[in-house]
């Protein structure tokens, strides 16, 4: 049985890598934004795109993950004892 802190720290390292997911996919949607501006045929922009989209929505699955562990995480350290 875990105690109280153990979850404590659970949900600050969950915080902590959700904000590095966070500056993860901020720091792709810029370079992916570099990359369709200077992008040379429109068939490799698309494709640009593309990942992108792609890209963006992986992060945003990885956040979510984060969220409901950080939910669990809660939930597990309110039944947790001292």
């Amino acid at each position: 049985m875990s105690t109280k802190a153990y979850y404590q720290k659970q949900i600050i390292d969950l915080r902590a890598r959700m904000a590095r997911e966070k500056e993860a996919m901020k720091r792709d949607n810029e370079s992916y934004a570099r990359m369709i501006a200077n992008a040379s045929s429109p068939t490799s922009k698309a494709s640009y795109r593309k990942s992108k989209v792609d890209r963006a929505e992986s992060h945003k699955r990885n956040i979510e993950s984060i969220k409901r562990q950080i939910a669990q995480a809660q939930l597990n350290k309110t039944r947790a004892p001292k």
